[in-house]
């Protein structure tokens, strides 16, 4: 597929040979000219919006849709780590460290964008780590935002780790959930509209533990226990005398210790075999702080009858050889043809994921 650029090429490469998937999928690529790609957002007329972390850009991707070349455009720079982008009612809603902005009525100026508008201003903010914001609209029409722990283990109340809402034009502002260190994914279940987010386990306590977690919201409110326990059943060394684990709701599913899970989606689509339909897929950036490397991969969650979790299973592999990754999975994003975008802000690529053939066992 041909891809056109209006912005800075990419500096790593993708190796797209390298990818391992089951018998019959297949992944292409879209493009290679976006440098940082993180969270997927689509437009009403199909037009691909990714948010980055460093870069501090927001592109625009049309041509994805197969209707013409695929263009890569910059529609906004020169913000503080917009990982976050949202479309809703025809505007695009990114995430700043403090603030949330729109670009409004978007796709009809791709080519001359409209000043970023503040929409939410004075987020909570302190100097550290994961001030960068996953949002999304809800089912409710709310959007979401998490405000990330300013550290790797602290405790810093009900001011950081949680997750918020608020109306499209920033007020009334609630909590969701708190006791979560750092969630870059959530999404919500067709049909029950239940809430579900990755959250990252901390750091310095060894190889295997914690892990990640996939977390279900039942009810608003519901705490997950940072920074007191962690991965539903290990008090963290430092504050768990001041809470038992079992104060807080627990994981419905681990994920592995630093695979650093990120943005999920549910497949909804028809293009893949049935025993795909309803799962969660899980695009896992990959561990930092771990002798051996961890994730990097895009996993795949099937649900029992009982409606529980199953163990993650691999659904794109191959984006690291050994003890050396060339690529970053950061978001995946489901079209309407049944293929799945996935987002890599290593390579600064986006991959399609589609399915043709003889249906394989997930």
């Amino acid at each position: 597929m041909t891809a056109l650029s209006l912005c800075t090429p990419a500096v790593a490469t993708p190796q797209t040979d390298a990818l391992q998937v089951p018998s019959g999928f297949h992944v292409s690529m879209v493009s290679d000219h976006v440098p940082g790609a993180r969270e997927l957002a689509r437009g009403a007329r199909g037009t691909i919006f990714a948010g980055s972390r460093g870069p501090g850009r927001v592109y625009a991707i049309t041509g994805v849709d197969g209707g013409g070349p695929v263009v890569v455009r910059t529609i906004a720079r020169g913000l503080t780590l917009p990982v976050g982008v949202a479309y809703h009612d025809g505007d695009l809603y990114v995430s700043d460290t403090q603030r949330i902005v729109v670009l409004r009525d978007i796709e009809n100026h791709l080519d001359k964008p409209p000043k970023p508008e503040t929409v939410a201003d004075n987020l909570p903010y302190r100097m550290g780590d994961h001030s960068w914001k996953f949002i999304a609209f809800g089912p409710d029409n709310r959007l979401y935002v998490p405000i990330g722990a300013p550290c790797n283990i602290c405790d810093v109340g009900h001011d950081f780790g949680r997750i918020i809402s608020m109306a499209p034009d920033g007020t009334d502002r609630r909590d969701v959930a708190f006791g979560i260190r750092n969630t870059v994914g959530f999404t919500w279940q067709p049909g029950s509209g239940t809430m579900w987010f990755t959250d990252n386990g901390r750091d310095n306590m060894g190889d295997d533990v914690p892990s990640d977690e996939l977390n279900r919201l039942d009810t608003p409110g519901q705490s997950f226990g940072y920074p007191y326990c962690h991965q539903g059943n290990v008090p963290d060394p430092e504050f768990g005398r001041q809470h038992a684990c079992s104060e807080f709701t627990p994981p419905a599913l681990l994920l592995g210790a630093h695979v650093a899970a990120l943005g999920l989606r549910f497949y909804e689509g028809t293009e893949f075999p049935a025993a795909y339909h309803g799962n969660l897929i899980i695009a896992e950036h990959g561990s930092w702080n771990r002798s051996q490397l961890a994730g990097y991969q895009v996993v795949n969650v099937a649900f029992g009858a009982d409606g529980k979790p199953k163990a993650p299973q691999v659904l794109v592999g191959g984006f690291r050889q050994g003890q050396h990754a060339w690529g970053r999975p950061a978001d995946v994003l489901p079209l309407p043809d049944g293929s799945v975008l996935i987002s890599d802000d290593l390579s600064g690529a986006l991959y399609r994921l589609s399915y043709g053939g003889t249906s394989p066992t997930p």
